[in-house]
């Protein structure tokens, strides 16, 4: 039976252009304070407009018993909500849908209930969206891995020799998880530019962003059980844009033997609004074609990637708008999201309400679609032509890095909104 959430002959009582990321199709969640001085909560963005789910439900709008009982609208993050699982996340969104569609009239009619409900997003301030308790990234682009292996160990040794078998990741630092719009300043640590001389401590001087994609857990495995791959849709909430800026120089100093650590864990910037996956739903494609066969746990059935249009701008100080310099799909995606979650859970590992686990740098076939710096200049050996004249082959301070996405429907489209950060000196 056809989702009606999804439906694009259904539209909103509330005006949404047609360019809008946030149409009646997505419904995104978020974090937000009406004033700086009001308590955060629970919003949908709809529109140029943000829906106060924690003022519905004071105004008797949701009556479930298990929202009555967690109040999950009125948390400082969506950890509350995301643990109550997909058929709780299926009945708000449901809800929320029917609460705002033209033909419905409870909020439509009621102008005093909408000044109590509705904000202009334009007002609000966005925040933190989830308190993330473990982060886990993934390498999970094969044109990614490829030009990275390529760049250090030559085209014949590109790919590890695990790396068609598993998707391969580390742990993150989930404190240095930032919004949007916050700056980043730039890390310092131990450098060693001259490989015949010892290290030495000083700013990074290789600042790089990473086009990413980051998908947020439900309720979770216990400790010592797994999630088959064929229920792992259940426990992802949704999805939001990741710049997981990193230190080239540093990280390639310190990442033998043991893998990333000062050159990642310095800032990692996220989206604020939520995309549930039953918005993503009608974008569903086949990924590429995984040879040789994953093993058992890994197989899955169906189209597990999305459709997802991704972009990155990078702004200047000298420039008045972002420049695009990457455009991308996330359907490149060698290892989906599904598959993720259930390599990171054979083991034992339990993953909770809030966790991330990021796609690592998407990258597609072409030199346009690389998503780093690293690998649009090709380590520095092919700078990039900014509009002012400037040229760039990694970040200075100043830089404005500017990432968005989105999923083209009919007649509507599905967006992410933008996660941005502009880089500041070093401290």
């Amino acid at each position: 039976m056809p989702d009606p959430t999804t439906d694009p002959s259904i539209s909103s009582f509330i005006e949404v252009d047609s360019g809008s990321d946030f149409p009646i199709q997505n419904l995104p969640y978020g974090v937000f304070r009406p004033g700086s001085a009001d308590i955060p909560r629970v919003g949908v963005a709809i529109g140029d407009q943000v829906l106060d789910l924690a003022a519905c439900q004071d105004a008797g709008l949701f009556d479930h018993e298990a929202l009555q009982s967690n109040m999950p609208f009125h948390q400082p993050t969506l950890n509350p909500l995301m643990g109550l699982g997909n058929k709780i996340w299926s009945m708000v969104r449901e809800r929320v849908h029917g609460l705002l569609r033209a033909d419905t009239p409870d909020l439509r009619d009621d102008a005093d209930l909408q000044e109590r409900v509705l904000f202009d997003r334009s007002s609000v301030d966005l925040m933190m969206p989830v308190d993330v308790g473990d982060y886990t990234d993934f390498y999970s682009s094969r044109e990614h891995a490829t030009n990275i292996g390529t760049m250090f160990r030559g085209p014949e040794n590109a790919l590890k020799p695990n790396w068609l078998h598993l998707p391969v990741g580390y742990h993150g630092r989930a404190s240095s998880i930032i919004p949007s719009g916050q700056p980043v300043r730039r890390p310092k640590g131990q450098l060693k530019p001259d490989e015949d001389q010892p290290p030495v401590y000083g700013a990074s001087q290789l600042l790089d962003f990473e086009l990413e994609v980051g998908a947020l857990t439900g309720p979770g495995n216990n400790l010592g059980s797994r999630i088959d791959i064929d229920e792992a849709g259940d426990h992802v909430f949704g999805l939001v844009l990741v710049n997981d800026w990193s230190a080239r120089d540093i990280q390639k100093w310190e990442y033998v033997p043991l893998g990333p650590f000062l050159g990642k864990s310095f800032a990692t910037t996220i989206s604020p609004w939520v995309v549930p996956m039953a918005a993503l739903e009608p974008f569903r494609v086949d990924g590429p074609e995984q040879d040789p066969e994953p093993l058992p746990y890994l197989q899955q059935s169906g189209p597990q990637n999305f459709d997802v249009e991704l972009r990155v701008g990078l702004q200047t100080e000298q420039m008045d708008a972002p420049h695009t310099i990457c455009e991308t799909n996330f359907n490149y995606m060698y290892w989906s999201v599904a598959q993720q979650v259930a390599h990171h859970t054979v083991n034992g590992c339990n993953l909770r309400p809030g966790d991330m686990l990021a796609s690592g740098t998407i990258s597609g076939p072409t030199e346009d679609s690389y998503g780093s710096m690293l690998e649009l200049s090709w380590r520095g050996e092919r700078p990039l032509e900014m509009p002012s004249g400037e040229t760039r082959s990694f970040l200075q301070d100043g830089d404005t890095v500017v990432m968005s996405g989105h999923a083209s429907g009919d007649g509507y489209r599905v967006g992410f909104g933008t996660a941005e950060g502009r880089v500041l000196p070093a401290q």
